[in-house]
């Protein structure tokens, strides 16, 4: 099978199926850049909570909205802005919101990441590892099954744990 006639991801293709999986040496390929970018929107967040952002942040989306909707759109932010960075932000802001919330708050923020490969720290990865095997672009023909997830487990949220909230 030819990957859109790229040689270096057959030669790579090549390459992974000779080589026995070895999980220390994929951390140690590991792109310093990929490793400083996660360490850097950590400092970004604590930043903006220093600086008095993250405060202001909840209270548009906790005090102004319904939990509910905040959560929602939390999750959805967090396909474009890493879900990690995202959850820790949500908890750096430590909203008064109730114990079904907090778990609706990380459901949405961990499939909502998924709905782009920018968006969780798995795709992030991913793309450094398989280069030119898995992109972008390639991911993007999963997003409408993934949003139709999103929704589902949302619902199944609400059906499952309702008394949370």
């Amino acid at each position: 099978m030819k990957y859109m006639n790229n040689p270096q991801a057959e030669k790579n293709i090549q390459v992974a199926k000779e080589l026995p999986f070895d999980i220390f040496q994929k951390i140690a390929n590991l792109e310093w850049d990929t490793l400083l970018f996660f360490y850097g929107v950590m400092v970004g967040v604590g930043g903006l909570s220093f600086i008095g952002y993250l405060g202001v942040a909840s209270h548009q989306l906790y005090g102004s909205i319904n939990p509910t909707v905040a959560n929602i759109l939390v999750g959805i932010a967090s396909a474009f802005i890493d879900n990690g960075t995202i959850m820790l932000s949500v908890l750096t802001m430590a909203p008064d919101i109730s114990q079904g919330q907090w778990l609706l708050v990380t459901l949405t923020a961990g499939v909502g990441g998924s709905m782009l490969a920018i968006g969780s720290a798995a795709g992030v990865g991913l793309m450094g590892q398989a280069k030119g095997i898995y992109t972008f672009v390639s991911h993007l023909k999963w997003t409408p099954a993934i949003a139709l997830g999103y929704a589902g487990s949302i619902a199944a949220h609400f059906l499952i744990n309702g008394r949370y909230f």
